[in-house]
């Protein structure tokens, strides 16, 4: 018999659910958003996106529902000034999904994220933070 310990490293062991299924809490068919996955995943983001002095990109704390381009003191691109866009969820997941594609011109350098959960969890730990 697994006890509970094993239950969850085996659970750990196997890694994303893939189309279809379910973890833990989930229902069949639905893949559970995790924020905590999403922390993990934004630390490749963290890089540029933090509230140290001179960061590469504008700090992402409560960005969803703010308009894109107006954190104070962050120099933007000219095209991400202009975008008229509010950072809702779902100008996020296009956005994370294709920079460049959806804002020509930003300097962004980064090519996007291409597998869905990836991005659901990303926006979920951004939704965490205010």
């Amino acid at each position: 018999m697994v006890n509970l310990w094993q239950a969850l490293v085996l659970l750990a062991a196997a890694g994303p659910v893939p189309a279809g299924g379910a973890r833990a809490g989930g229902q069949a068919g639905k893949t559970v958003i995790d924020p905590g996955r999403g922390r993990e995943i934004f630390r490749v983001c963290a890089a540029c996106h933090n509230d140290g002095p001179e960061p590469l990109g504008p700090a992402l704390a409560g960005v969803i529902g703010r308009k894109a381009g107006t954190v104070e003191g962050f120099r933007y691109s000219n095209a991400m000034k202009r975008v008229g866009l509010a950072w809702t969820r779902k100008n996020l997941r296009q956005f994370l999904q294709d920079p460049q594609g959806m804002v020509k011109g930003t300097r962004m350098p980064f090519s996007g994220l291409a597998i869905e959960r990836d991005i659901d969890d990303v926006i979920a730990f951004l939704a965490e933070q205010r």
